[in-house]
């Protein structure tokens, strides 16, 4: 069994901490919130997870040297806004060569990194940490299933497939499903802008609108994703896989989502400052917005759905005719003339 560091006692990293340590590895789980680890580590429950019992194995520090030290694999389970912030405390407590496995969701502002890019950049910056090992972890995986064994799935992604295929390992047991995926960037693209479109879906539920609506904001919403990723070089059946249209449906559709919940109280009058708070915890959707739409621009990537859902966030839209602006958009085809002109091309070929 593998010895387990975790940087994050939020939900997904206790969920994730307590299937690791149900499935025999030897966890330890940091935070930089004293009265977080305090409350784990005394009541063993979360409070943002009430059905989860913390297993008694599970051991907590508020020492973040001691989380790093002598690990196997050292899971990030941290907000994209502290994601920086905190790989430069735990830089000289971290081994050049270390297996890092990351769970959280996002793009950072103007340097439009992924998670992974991040870690990876602040690592380096002492010149001793060139050969870290970064992989992503992403999919449809809500922390509050995860806490309670239901069946999950999430990708393992790397360009080093043998550290993808090393977290696999660690990871996956008869609750969790891991698959490997190369395509490390299209998998973390994936993860940031999929809670922009959930949180879209949430404000089109608030004002009313049904199932359709829905439907149609996930469909044209991976639409979107994927043409960012394929200008960004990333794979295409990335976008169609677990960590692309199946984690935007289940953080579109699920009121475990918090970017869904959030839009929906934003549908229902609420202000930005109001729907974040009644929620309570962290919305990534808002936080990668404003880099979502600088890559659209900077890549000259038609994005409708995010580039309106910016204007409502800003107050200069508001829902209703917000849903009336996509409705009245320029009349299109579905398949690009380049993708209609290849099929039939092909078709020809073949007879």
């Amino acid at each position: 069994m593998s010895k387990v560091g975790v940087l994050g006692a939020g939900t997904i990293g206790m969920s994730l901490a307590k299937m690791l340590s149900s499935a025999g590895h030897e966890v330890m789980v940091w935070s930089a919130i004293e009265e977080e680890i305090e409350e784990c580590s005394k009541t063993r429950r979360h409070h943002n997870l009430p059905g989860m019992i913390i297993p008694d194995d599970i051991v907590f520090t508020k020492d973040i040297s001691e989380v790093c030290r002598d690990k196997c694999v050292i899971m990030a389970a941290i907000p994209s806004i502290f994601i920086r912030g905190t790989m430069a405390k735990a830089r000289d407590y971290i081994k050049d060569g270390q297996l890092i496995a990351d769970v959280g969701k996002g793009i950072e502002m103007g340097t439009h990194f992924t998670m992974s890019q991040i870690i990876a950049d602040e690592l380096k910056k002492d010149g001793k940490h060139d050969s870290v090992r970064i992989v992503a972890l992403s999919g449809p995986t809500h922390a509050e299933e995860i806490a309670l064994d239901m069946p999950t799935t999430i990708v393992s992604a790397c360009e080093d497939l043998s550290a993808a295929e090393e977290v696999q390992d660690i990871f996956m047991n008869s609750c969790m499903r891991v698959y490997t995926n190369a395509d490390i960037i299209g998998v973390e693209l994936c993860g940031a802008l999929k809670n922009v479109i959930a949180l879209a879906c949430g404000i089109a539920t608030g004002i009313g609108c049904g199932d359709n609506a829905k439907a149609a904001l996930i469909t044209r919403g991976i639409a979107e994703i994927t043409r960012m990723g394929k200008k960004m070089g990333c794979m295409e059946q990335t976008f169609s896989g677990l960590a692309g249209i199946g984690d935007l449906i289940v953080t579109a559709t699920s009121m475990h989502s918090r970017n869904n919940r959030c839009g929906i109280l934003i549908g229902q009058g609420k202000s930005i400052d109001e729907a974040v708070k009644e929620v309570g915890q962290v919305v990534e959707g808002l936080n990668a917005l404003p880099a979502a739409v600088e890559l659209a621009k900077e890549y000259d990537v038609d994005m409708p759905i995010v580039m309106t859902l910016d204007k409502v966030v800003k107050g200069e839209l508001d829902p209703v005719t917000a849903v009336e602006t996509l409705m009245s958009r320029t009349k299109k085809a579905e398949v690009s003339k380049e993708a209609h002109d290849r099929f039939f091309e092909e078709k020809k070929i073949k007879r």
